[in-house]
Order: structure tokens, then sequence, then C-alpha cells
């Protein structure tokens, strides 16, 4: 009598099949930001690809320009609220410091929950998804998933809100705590909750390396890396570069970008700035005035970047190993530069008084191949470099249906 020479598979007889996630429906609400629709952008894509349905409500005109043809869309944005958008817009760029804070927490955060309501509410019950996915900025999302009981997700474009960054105001802390609750009260929620944190799932788009000790948060709190910008093709002339140290100065503000240049102008390194033509008159040989750059690939070529704090360019800056100088102006900028400084990946400088002689020696105790923030800015690197934030994204939210 033979023997058998193989161990049979049950997985090759027909009648027996691999788990399969079920088709589930996603909702992901989004305010009218690019920097908040892109890294959702990626995950929504990576739901489709598993099978799964996805819709998405906010302001129509923006979603229709960041997001792939035949999106499903629901426009939720209450036409008097979007045609404040542009004055709203060029008043955030304006303000600075707790006047900026007030302004986007009353006049933006609170009042766009507001115009978004009716509109997240009608997509809701139009494509009755599984969990609603909401941007931290949307307080209309997190309260229609709660009055219907649904789970929701939280995303977290950036690592700002996860160092409690008014910790040493509490008071002001508070005051934005009041504005949140007060806005579910306003719609029949008693039952309070930070709206910025889900209690469901929190995604954020950044990683632990960056924000440091990252162990004491719960559970359903996900820091599943940064997504990084899509390669825009950009003319650029890569002749000009002559192979040494170079820096890329990614920031705005005539002033500081003369600064930057004369920074460099006895430095034995090249200086790229991004700006209109004219920004600098006369740039010192050494220093490339583009308007527009390919900028990812760009920094393959670079050995450290200057910029405000922006939470996408210091990612990308941060996934090719490179140090920063950073000069904050607005938003949650001050806060990313104070983690980056704290991680040893930077150093931080100021924007409005800056001059060429601080800039030349922040730049200078970054840029050596020695230098303790090209080893911050490696390891950086690497975390960014293990983490897949789509499919982990992906890979929570289907958990919770």
């Amino acid at each position: 009598m033979s023997r058998r020479r193989q161990v049979p598979s049950l997985l090759d007889d027909p009648g027996i099949r691999r788990a399969k996630t079920p088709e589930r429906r996603f909702l992901f609400a989004v305010p009218p930001l690019a920097g908040h629709v892109e890294p959702l952008a990626a995950v929504a894509a990576e739901l489709a690809r598993r099978g799964h349905k996805v819709a998405w409500t906010g302001h129509r005109p923006t979603l229709e320009r960041l997001l792939r043809p035949g999106a499903r869309l629901f426009t939720a944005l209450e036409p008097d609220f979007e045609a404040r958008l542009p004055a709203l817009r060029d008043r955030l760029l304006e303000l600075r410091g707790f006047a900026a804070l007030r302004f986007r927490w009353e006049e933006f955060v609170v009042p766009l929950g507001h115009a978004m309501m009716p509109g997240v509410e009608k997509a809701v019950d139009r494509f009755r998804p599984d969990v609603v996915v909401a941007d931290q900025t949307v307080l209309a999302a997190p309260v229609a998933a709660r009055l219907r009981e649904l789970p929701w997700a939280t995303s977290a474009a950036t690592s700002a809100e996860f160092t409690r960054p008014l910790a040493h105001v509490p008071r002001v802390e508070e005051w934005v705590r009041e504005r949140i609750a007060d806005f579910q009260l306003d719609h029949g929620i008693d039952d309070l909750l930070d709206l910025r944190f889900s209690d469901h799932l929190v995604l954020v788009f950044s990683t632990g390396a960056l924000v440091g000790d990252v162990s004491f948060f719960p559970d359903h709190f996900a820091f599943v890396g940064p997504v990084l910008g899509r390669p825009a093709p950009s003319a650029f002339p890569w002749d000009r570069l002559d192979g040494g140290p170079a820096v890329l100065v990614s920031a705005e503000g005539q002033r500081f970008l003369r600064a930057a240049a004369d920074a460099v102008r006895d430095l034995d390194v090249q200086a790229i700035l991004v700006a209109p033509p004219g920004t600098v008159p006369d740039p010192p040989p050494n220093v490339l005035v583009q308007a527009q750059i390919p900028r990812l690939k760009l920094l393959e070529r670079m050995s450290a970047v200057i910029c405000h704090g922006a939470h996408d360019t210091v990612c990308e800056a941060l996934s090719h190993g490179l140090p920063l100088v950073l000069a904050p102006i607005r938003d949650d900028q001050p806060e990313i530069a104070r983690q980056v400084e704290a991680a040893g990946a930077g150093v931080k400088t100021r924007f409005a008084r800056v001059n060429a002689a601080e800039l030349r020696t922040a730049l200078t105790t970054v840029l050596p191949e020695n230098a303790p923030h090209r080893a911050a800015a490696a390891r950086i690197r690497d975390a960014i470099s293990t983490s897949n934030a789509p499919a982990e994204a992906a890979d929570r939210l289907e958990k919770l249906t």
C-alpha cells in the first residue's frame, strides 16, 4: 500500500473560503482645508480597494478639487458660511497668538459646525454609514453620529493636540472645552464629550517618534504615521545643484526670506528659496530662488530644511532624515516646532524679528554630519519608513464595524 507523500491543504478545497471582511460603509466628514482632506483621501482609497463603500461630506468645491473623479459627495456647508470662507481664511492668516485661537473657535470652528450640521445629518441619513470618520475641526459629524448611536472615529491631521499645547494656560484650555460643550448642548446632547477625541477610535496621522511618549494614551488612540504627499511634477534646474550641502527654505514673508538668503551668504552651502521671482533682489550666488519645486524629489538632495513648522512639511523633511530650523507663526506651528525641538530633530527660532545671524547660528547647529539633530531626524525617518498610515487606519476602521 503506497503512502501519501504530501500533506493535503484544506485551503485547496473549493468548498472552503478564506475569511473576508464584510463590505462596510464609511462616511468621511472634512473641513474646507486641503491638509485635512489629503490624509483621509489615502485611507478612503485603501478602504475602497478592500471593497468597502466610501462617501464624503463637506465643502463640495474643495472635495472636487482634491478627490478622484467619481467620488460620492454630499454637500454640507450652508451658503452664507461658504460665502464668508475667503475672508475667514485671510483673517486666520493675519492673526497671531490668543487672538488667532479665539477667532479660530468663535468665527471658524464652531460656526463651521453649525453650518455643516444640516448637511452632515442629511448625508448620514441618506448614505447610512456603518462608521462616521470626523476631522477634529468638524464638530457636526460626531454630534450627528452620537445622535444616531453610530460608531465614529476622529481624524487628527496633525499631532498638535496630543501634547496639550494649552496646558500652560488652563483657563484658555477650559474655554475651548466650553465651546465644544456648548455646541453639543445646542444640538440636543447633554452627555458631553470632547469632540476632538472620539471614545471609539482616534487616528493620529503622525508618529510617536515625533510626539514623544505615547504609551499612556488609551488603546483606541492610533498613531498611524503621516501620509506623505504625492510627488508633484515641476520643472527644476537640477544642473544648478553643485552636490554639496544644501538647505531648502520653505517659508513666507519677504523679510524672513531675505534674512535666510543673507544667513547662507558666507556659508559653504546652497539654499533653495521657495518664493516668487524678485522676492529676494540680487540673491547671493549660492542662493537659488524658485517659485515652484518638486518638493519630495528635491528633499532627496537636501541636507536640512528651514520652515515654519507646518505638520506636512515637517513630516516630509523628517521622512528624509533632515534636521529642521523652525520659525513658527500661527495655528499648530508653534506646537509642532516644540515637538521637533523636544525630539532633538531641530532648533526653533523667531519669525517676526529674526535676523541673518540668528538663522545662521541655527543652521550651522543642525547642518554638521555629526550633529545630534541629524541623528534624531534619522530615528524619526526610520519610524516613518516602517509605518503604513492608510493600511493601519483602514485596519482600525474595519474593526469598528
